[in-house]
């Protein structure tokens, strides 16, 4: 199963504010917190241990493309 990269998320403007919203008042150390709920919530939703490996790996290769300062 491949991984779908394209944009597919309706309202993705409205989404982004939101979750940026959702940071608002929040200690770095309880945004890092709520990503990691965040992200547990959603890898839990897809369950398909393939397409998670895989995000892990394209996520980690984007990190590693980033250009240092």
């Amino acid at each position: 199963m491949s991984l779908n990269t394209k944009p597919n998320i309706a309202g993705a403007d409205e989404f982004y504010a939101e979750l940026i919203k959702s940071h608002d008042g929040l200690t770095d150390e309880e945004s890092v917190a709520f990503n990691a709920r965040l992200i547990l919530l959603l890898a839990n939703h897809i369950g398909d241990r393939t397409v998670l490996s895989r995000a892990l790996q394209i996520a980690g290769e984007a990190d590693r493309d980033r250009p240092r300062a």
